[in-house]
């Protein structure tokens, strides 16, 4: 059974869980899911200027409204549960956790806690952060010893 970790910040969508689960043909694969809420990995003037860069204008003015702390970590857990069932009803096994801090070394602990194939990271685009190699990929291919593999979600959750 190939073992993938999977990074992403927010539910998956039926076209996500479709694409990550058909990456490696008919080969069962077991996903190790985290999420670390949107409200606690980024500020919100990177988010902010992300929005802008996607030309999401109306995004942009809606950071401030962004759930942090207690609430981010109630909406996170949602997102993961529904995340995991998705992954289970299309066949596949899943586990996960949120990340409350650090999400590179719990990143590092899982992979290699779980013997993981690859790492899977799925988010929306964050371009200020990928221009300067500071997003979860490019930090994640210098730390965790496996392939890492960028993917963007395919619509908003």
């Amino acid at each position: 059974m190939f073992t993938s970790v999977l990074m992403i910040e927010k539910a998956l969508t039926s076209a996500d869980v479709e694409f990550v689960t058909t990456l490696h043909g008919d080969e069962p694969v077991a996903f190790h899911v985290l999420l670390q809420p949107r409200g606690e990995q980024a500020d919100r003037l990177l988010r902010a200027v992300d929005d802008l860069a996607m030309g999401a204008i109306d995004e942009a003015a809606r950071e401030g409204e962004t759930p942090e702390g207690e609430a981010a970590k109630s909406e996170g857990q949602r997102a993961l549960d529904v995340s995991l069932q998705a992954l289970r009803a299309s066949g596949g096994t899943a586990e996960g956790r949120l990340i409350e801090d650090h999400p590179l070394d719990v990143l590092k602990s899982v992979v290699e806690e779980v013997g993981a194939d690859e790492v899977i990271v799925l988010t929306d685009p964050h371009y200020v952060e990928e221009f300067f190699h500071r997003d979860w990929a490019s930090r994640a291919r210098h730390k965790v010893g496996v392939p890492v593999l960028k993917l963007f979600s395919h619509s908003k959750a």
